[in-house]
């Protein structure tokens, strides 16, 4: 039992000093050029009523266009004092432009900024 013991331990420890030289080995991932890009994101928006209002209204139309995929109907809507920025993924580039049309509907024009990518379906 005394053995056991002793092998359990030792091989406790070789285990746990091998742990830090694996993380050491792999690479941080770093989107740090990314996240410096100066683009408006959700935590910036004031949450002025009007600008709640504003973003509400462009979900629910987008939301409401079953003809939209998945992708579309989760794209980030950042508004901040009536300015609407449009941002994600969607799967062509007619829902790209019916989103900015249905934004530019409720926002007015000159008040939307279009940065939705074409990420077409992979099949």
């Amino acid at each position: 039992m005394k053995n056991l013991m002793q092998l359990l331990m030792a091989a406790f420890f070789v285990t746990a000093s091998l742990q830090p030289s694996l993380h050491a080995q792999q690479t941080a991932p770093d989107n740090t050029k990314t996240n410096r890009a100066p683009q408006p994101t959700a935590d910036q928006a004031k949450n002025d009523k009007s600008d709640d209002e504003l973003t509400k209204e462009i979900r629910q139309a987008i939301v409401k266009d079953k003809s939209l995929s998945t992708y579309a109907h989760n794209i980030k809507i950042v508004a901040n004092q009536g300015k609407v920025t449009l941002r994600g993924p969607v799967r062509s580039e007619e829902e790209k432009k019916s989103i900015e049309d249905k934004a530019t509907q409720i926002a007015g024009s000159g008040n939307v900024t279009n940065e939705l990518s074409v990420s077409p379906n992979k099949s």
